[in-house]
Parts: C-alpha cells; structure tokens; sequence
C-alpha cells in the first residue's frame, strides 16, 4: 500500500476516533435538558427551549458518532453470512457495498450543503415558540456526512489492504473488530 493512503487512513480514523470519544458525552447533555424539562414541568413552568435542545443534540451525537460506529464494526449488517466468511471474501464485500454507501452518502452531503446554504441564505428558523436558526444543526449535519464519507473511504482502503495481504496499524487501542 502507498504511503500516502496508510496516512489516510490513520489520520482519519485517529480524527473520527477522538470525536467519537468526545460525542459520546452528548448522551449526558441529552439526559440533562430532558431531566430539565420534566423538572419545569413539575413546577408548571415548561422551559420552551427543551424539545428542541434535546432534539438537537440527539442528531448529533446520533450523525457525528457514526463514523465512530463504522470505525469499530459496531455498525448494523447482516452477520447470518458475513460473519462466517473468511476475512478476505468479508472484504470483497465490504468493497462493493462501500460504494453503495459513497453513493448514498454523496446524495445526503449534496443535500446537506443545498440545505445548509439555504439555511444560511434565508436565515431559516425553527417553525416553533423558541424559533431557534436552523443554521448551527445543519452545519453539524453537513460535517457528519463528510467525516462519514472520509470514514468510508479510510474502510475502503483498509479493505483493499487485507486483499493485498498488507496490515495497517490502527491509530487507537481498543479494537473491537478486524
């Protein structure tokens, strides 16, 4: 293998890593805006804010964990088959149905920057009480599917790598799959 795509691969899934670290922690913020919302509930006085705060952190922990999931194999697939493949053959499949993946993932960052620039060109906001701008959770959308894209190709490679019989370090302890 090249050089330049072991650093690739290294650099990106040491990046989607130590995100991955970081975001996992927006399950706390999640737990604690909802914690707030039944409080003020108690008290008869519903914050405005909460539904969407909560709704908000959800996507991203949900879309900036995913290369993070993709990473360490804890994604969903079909293990009734794969899982009973040999290494090599369960990269030959990896290879071809990460490029269904690039392709869906290409659809979504297309309409994820259309979506973001019109955002930002309209000064959307949230059709609610609050009317919170819409701009800050579609620019972590839009991040999301571009470091799931750099994922996906850093798993192509590392795909590419086991046929050729090549190992490459992974950037981080703690693996959980291949």
């Amino acid at each position: 293998m090249p050089n330049w795509a072991i650093c690739y691969v290294r650099r990106i899934e040491a990046l989607n890593y130590r995100l991955g670290r970081i975001v996992m922690y927006l399950l706390f913020v999640i737990m604690g805006v909802l914690l707030w919302s039944s409080l003020t509930k108690v008290i008869r006085m519903p914050s405005l804010w909460t539904l969407e705060v909560a709704q908000f952190t959800l996507v991203a922990y949900y879309l900036l964990g995913a290369p993070y999931s993709m990473q360490l194999g804890a994604n969903v697939r079909m293990d009734l088959l794969y899982a009973r493949m040999p290494v090599k053959r369960q990269a030959i499949w990896d290879i071809f149905t990460i490029f269904c993946l690039l392709f869906y993932l290409g659809v979504m960052l297309w309409g994820a920057v259309d979506s973001t620039a019109y955002s930002f060109r309209i000064g959307e906001r949230a059709p609610s009480a609050w009317r919170p701008p819409l701009w800050p959770i579609k620019v972590v959308i839009t991040i999301s599917f571009a470091l799931m894209i750099l994922q996906a190709i850093a798993h192509l490679i590392r795909d590419i790598a086991i046929l050729r019989n090549v190992d490459i370090p992974r950037p981080f302890v703690g693996e959980v799959n291949r």
